[in-house]
């Protein structure tokens, strides 16, 4: 007896990607998880703005780790926006994004306020490990200005525009493009 063998192919066990379900295509997995984390952030987005100022920002007269007076109201009577950014030494999200905030300030003014941290000693020493600017880094250790902004979490960012009302709040990471962004736009944001 012989085998007939069959010009038949042989059965793939493999789906072909052209039958392959929609839903279990990389692209679309990868796309709905992502639209997943935006949809979690933008429930939770609420939560961390807390109740923070709107309008008029807080007047704002404090002193540097360095012992260098900063005050808010004579910064924004020069014309132009300045960034509040609030932040702690325990925050990993502050700690991703402390080098763009020190990028801003090259351009502009910024108010960089430790909130409940350490004591200046350990802020200076940590500046200095960080290569941060100590000038603009004002010590918040029993929050007071974390409170007076009404931010809940850490980073929080607002920009000042140069009439002195909160033009932008950001509570969380946010780029220094998108930062710079932001200040570009308050500038044109005036009485």
């Amino acid at each position: 007896m012989t085998s007939k063998q069959t010009d038949t192919p042989e059965k793939k066990s493999e789906v072909s990607p052209k039958t392959q379900s929609f839903w279990k295509k990389n692209w679309v997995k990868n796309t709905l998880t992502g639209l997943f984390f935006v949809g979690v952030f933008l429930l939770l987005r609420p939560y961390m703005q807390g109740d923070v100022v709107e309008g008029q920002a807080p007047i704002m007269q404090v002193q540097s780790i360095t012992g260098k007076a900063i005050d808010l109201q004579a910064l924004n009577q020069q014309g132009k926006p300045v960034l509040i950014h609030i932040w702690a030494t325990w925050c990993p999200i502050c700690d991703i994004s402390k080098g763009g905030i020190e990028s801003v300030a090259k351009d502009y003014a910024v108010i960089n306020i430790a909130s409940m941290s350490a004591d200046d000693d350990q802020l200076l020493t940590f500046a200095q490990e960080n290569e941060m600017n100590p000038d603009i880094i004002v010590n918040d250790l029993e929050g007071k200005w974390q409170k007076a902004f009404g931010a809940k979490a850490v980073p929080a960012d607002f920009v000042i525009a140069p009439n002195g009302e909160i033009a932008f709040v950001e509570v969380g990471f946010t780029t220094s493009m998108g930062l710079r962004l932001r200040l570009w736009w308050a500038t044109l944001m005036t009485d």
